[in-house]
């Protein structure tokens, strides 16, 4: 019988909401609102470079939060909320500013929607996360993340469960147009994707490249991506590949 295929998680913040500001301010010294490559805005959030999946991971859960911004592909730039909310006058208005990064997944907006009065316990937040798609092992790290998050903002004290405070500009907030995947990608050395566009059926596929297996993925409008996967390919590649892709798509629709 052929393995199933794996279920992947739904994309949720990895990072909670205050180390996540944490990070966005102390790049935000380093290159204010100016974009920056990849790597380069890795190493001002804090790790050696952009080559490691936590890297990675935390870098599309500030982009979920509204803290990171990508003007161009292969740029990433720290938003003008965070700019705004390092120089708050007063903890009402800084207040405002995290309830508003709070909202920005729409995970976690969906959550606190249905939460208002007060969160679950860890099960039943965990059992609510398993029945919206999450595997178990994942589900109980976002509901972590999640509960740490709304209580670093002080959502369910007074004023936090009004859908009217906290709520960040259009620009913000409005989902930009998604990009093509592989339009959008950097150089990662466990993946060559190549795509084509309006493919006709018996259309040739890309030039071997010895030592890697070819895997094609169809997409819409009859256009096809094609992944070069290296071997061997070790499980540390997978999570980097994974956490790329998600990097990429943190601020695109589903």
């Amino acid at each position: 019988m052929a393995d199933l295929p794996r279920k992947k998680s739904p994309r949720a913040p990895s990072v909670p909401l205050g180390e996540a500001i944490d990070r966005a301010l102390r790049a935000y010294d380093k290159q204010r609102l100016q974009p920056a490559p990849i790597d380069a805005v890795a190493q001002n959030l804090g790790y050696k470079g952009s080559s490691s999946g936590s890297a990675l991971s935390a870098m599309a859960s500030l982009r979920y939060y509204g803290l990171l911004e990508r003007p161009q592909d292969g740029l990433l730039a720290v938003t003008k909320d965070v700019e705004a909310f390092k120089f708050a006058p007063n903890d009402e208005l800084r207040r405002s500013f995290l309830l508003g990064f709070l909202r920005r997944p729409a995970l976690f907006a969906e959550l606190l929607e249905k939460y208002a009065s007060g969160l679950p316990s860890d099960a039943s937040l965990k059992y609510d996360l398993i029945q919206r798609g999450f595997l178990p092992a994942t589900a109980s790290d976002v509901a972590n993340v999640f509960r740490r998050s709304a209580e670093f903002s002080r959502f369910f004290e007074r004023g936090g469960t009004d859908s009217s405070v906290g709520l960040m500009s259009p620009e913000v907030v409005g989902e930009p147009e998604a990009k093509p995947l592989v339009a959008s990608m950097p150089e990662v050395s466990v993946i060559d994707a190549l795509v084509h566009t309006a493919l006709p059926p018996a259309a040739a596929q890309p030039p071997e490249d010895a030592g890697h297996d070819r895997i094609p993925v169809r997409l819409s409008g009859s256009r096809r991506a094609w992944l070069s996967i290296p071997t061997p390919f070790f499980a540390a590649d997978k999570q980097r590949l994974k956490a790329q892709i998600d990097l990429l798509l943190a601020d695109d629709e589903d």
